[in-house]
């Protein structure tokens, strides 16, 4: 049992009480009787209001999932289903036309475009490397992944392979003729860099000399300006330096004495408390906001183990550099950071309020996070926003009025600890069906502190099977991507954002590339999302950013914008178009291969869930592709083995066997895990491979198809059970 101190009409944990009182009210500026009397306010003013924003939800679903059952198949009529959301508030009445008024925003969101990185919190190394990842070397992105291919030699081993570091070096130089290039000749042929006066000359082969095409992009030199150790440039707004290191030994080889590029690549990063990390109690919160509380104070330390040496990693620091008028001046060396809040459903027993209720997350998270970036507001940390300014990503709200109540909560928080008003900026996850059709009436109701939109398309996918659950039979899972709502989805997100305003001012952000291990299909596709008018789109590591941000390079996003606010925009008709099959006479062997596929992974991220707590990695698919898992994905497959269930596609028979063959496939995957327990050599008593029949098997009661409530609970038996 967890031990508790009772406060303020509160009863908390002693190990999240110990924690804020030793480690982060001390150089707060607040004092202790007064957080936790104001904290206790705010949970018993605001408590009851969350509960009744649940009920609403619950309360909509139930209507449409009565709609439904009387209006399957042929008696489907889309006009009278629209009109029947507008009667029931699903869809909201339309709002006037707006602009945003947010203040103080960090020019990482505003004024630059660049990747987005998410990473759990509770990993304090993840971290360490996202927070890290706003600078990225170039050449090894490229030398380490399959952007450069094995063809001819080009092997990558345990030794440096000089043919494909050539292959490394030309692509680098077909990079820098395009955001650099010269005003003749080519960065092929440079064989040396010089900064004569204010300008940089370079010298090409044939004793010739040039100017770049752009001189103002030189805007700096670090080192000896007669012999410079990095040469510094600006273009679209994203800065990259041309590194040179005499004892290297690609420096040594080539002609200019280049030794790396290093760009300037994830300008923001998303510290994460959601669905990338496994938090069901007060032990795994603590860890959770120890993270961020070392992330904002700058002190956050992890020791690795590596090659039989150990080393401490620790925050970078700003770099340092010489302007073209000898005048000293830095660059930010760390990312800009967001916390991910919990959305308005979990409860956690880390604290109880006066009625031994489990107080809701997302509250406890709001004051908590807000307090710990108190150290950055009073400029006693890192130095994460130069504005003054706290970011919180808000996830999972069904509609305006969760968005309101949301920032109702900021605003509360913000009077606690005596911040001025809209301090805290907000990020909306556009991830929910209601939010999707109701985006501008949502933006409206945190107009003065929004910051930052996000597509979020698997959680979508999610909420679009579970919305309509009772309609029909949906299309199998990989045909979902086909149907027209997801591009009219992901077109709306942009047309509002910048209909309302965000251009210049805040984030419209696109989702993640789930694939880590294919970067050159990355390279080759995610430009799209750059494309389509995005200055953020969420990438999964340090070498992903680097490359994405590429893509930036080769497109002006702002000046997109501005010829994207005239196009037509999304409709409305198109995202409420339900993803059903067409034909759900698929053949024996089709059903048992989407029911192999939903079912595998579902398995493969649960065990990991539940057994060791582990909220995203990357997971084996069913061909052993690796890929990014968190709870988004795992609520699309259950919905969907769920939705096939109610309409009789499958068998409860036939679904549970296809879950005890594919957790021995599973089991198989993870034989190297040292900690891995297998499900199949007792599946009856296997809390994991439980969890995952729960998940497909109660899924259509599940509160909006969220996987939260039985992996919770799954996870605090599974603790409970290696606990004794």
């Amino acid at each position: 049992m967890e031990q508790r101190i009772e406060i303020a009409n509160l009863q908390v944990s002693t190990s999240l009480y110990h924690f804020i009182e030793e480690s982060v009210l001390p150089d707060s500026g607040i004092e202790s009787a007064k957080f936790w009397a104001d904290f206790s306010n705010i949970i018993h003013q605001l408590s009851p209001e969350n509960k009744t924003l649940l009920a609403t939800r619950d309360s909509l679903q139930e209507k449409i999932d009565q709609w439904h059952l009387q209006n399957q198949g042929d008696k489907f009529n889309f006009d009278a289903y629209k009109s029947f959301l507008k009667e029931i508030n699903y869809i909201v009445p339309e709002v006037a036309d707006f602009a945003i008024t947010t203040s103080n925003v960090d020019a990482e969101l505003a004024t630059m475009a660049g990747p987005q990185l998410v990473v759990p919190v509770m990993n304090a190394r993840f971290a360490l490397n996202a927070v890290n990842a706003r600078w990225g070397s170039l050449y090894d992105a490229l030398y380490g992944s399959d952007v450069i291919s094995d063809e001819g030699g080009s092997e990558a081993g345990a030794q440096y392979n000089p043919a494909r570091g050539a292959k490394v070096i030309s692509f680098a130089r077909d990079f820098l003729d395009q955001v650099i290039p010269l005003a003749r000749g080519s960065h092929h042929n440079v064989i040396a860099y010089q900064i004569v006066g204010q300008k940089l000359v370079v010298q090409l082969e044939g004793d010739h000399q040039s100017l770049l095409a752009q001189p103002d992009v030189f805007i700096g030199y670090a080192g000896e300006k007669n012999a410079p150790s990095g040469l510094l440039f600006k273009h679209n707004g994203l800065h990259l330096e041309l590194a040179f290191d005499g004892t290297s030994v690609i420096a040594k080889a080539d002609q200019a004495g280049l030794s790396d590029i290093i760009i300037e690549a994830a300008l923001t990063t998303i510290m994460d408390c959601e669905d990338s990390v496994a938090a069901v109690d007060a032990e795994d919160k603590v860890i959770a906001y120890k993270n961020w509380l070392g992330l904002i104070k700058g002190d956050l330390k992890e020791t690795i183990h590596k090659g039989g040496k150990q080393f401490d990693r620790i925050m970078n620091a700003d770099r340092q550099y010489m302007d073209t008028n000898n005048q000293a001046f830095s660059v930010k060396g760390r990312s800009l950071m967001f916390v991910r809040n919990v959305g308005h459903l979990m409860t956690n027993n880390a604290i109880l309020d006066n009625a031994g209720n489990e107080v809701p997350e997302g509250i406890m998270d709001a004051m908590i996070t807000s307090l710990i970036s108190l150290h950055d507001i009073n400029k006693n940390g890192s130095g994460n926003s130069k504005e003054g300014s706290i970011y919180i990503v808000k996830p999972k709200m069904h509609g305006p009025e969760e968005v309101a109540f949301a920032n109702k909560l900021f605003a509360q928080v913000e009077q606690a600890l005596a911040l001025p008003d809209n301090t805290i900026k907000m990020g909306i996850m556009d991830e929910e069906r209601r939010t999707s059709v109701n985006l501008k009436a949502c933006i409206a109701a945190a107009k003065e502190r929004v910051v930052f939109i996000n597509t979020g398309f698997l959680d979508r996918t999610g909420d679009e099977i579970h919305t309509s659950m009772k309609a029909g039979p949906m299309a199998r899972k990989a045909d979902i991507k086909l149907t027209p709502w997801i591009g009219a989805y992901e077109n709306n997100n942009v047309d509002i954002g910048l209909a309302c305003g965000f251009s210049g001012k805040a984030q419209i952000g696109k989702g993640m590339w789930p694939i880590p291990d294919q970067m050159s299909n990355m390279l080759a596709t995610k430009i799209n999302h750059v494309e389509a008018g995005a200055n953020t789109a969420w990438v999964p590591s340090p070498t992903a950013a680097v490359l994405h941000a590429l893509h930036y390079h080769r497109i002006d996003v702002f000046s997109l914008q501005q010829s994207l606010i005239e196009r037509q925009p999304a409709s409305l008709d198109d995202i409420l178009t339900i993803p059903l099959a067409e034909n759900s006479n698929w053949s024996d062997d089709e059903i048992s291969q989407e029911l192999d596929n939903n079912a595998q992974g579902i398995l493969g991220y649960v065990v990991r869930w539940i057994d060791q707590g582990i909220g995203c990695s990357k997971v084996p698919d069913i061909n052993d592709v690796g890929l990014m898992e968190d709870r988004a994905t795992l609520r699309i497959s259950s919905q969907h083995l769920a939705n096939w269930l109610e309409h009789k596609i499958c068998t409860k028979e036939q679904v549970l066997s296809s879950m005890k063959k594919m957790a021995a496939i599973v089991d198989q995957q993870n034989a190297d895990d040292a900690l891995y327990q297998a499900m199949s050599d007792n599946f009856d008593n296997s809390i994991a491979f439980q969890a995952a029949c729960d998940l497909v098997f109660k899924g259509d009661v599940q509160p909006n198809g969220y996987t939260e409530p039985l992996l919770h609970q799954y996870r605090l038996d599974k603790k409970l059970q290696d606990a004794s």
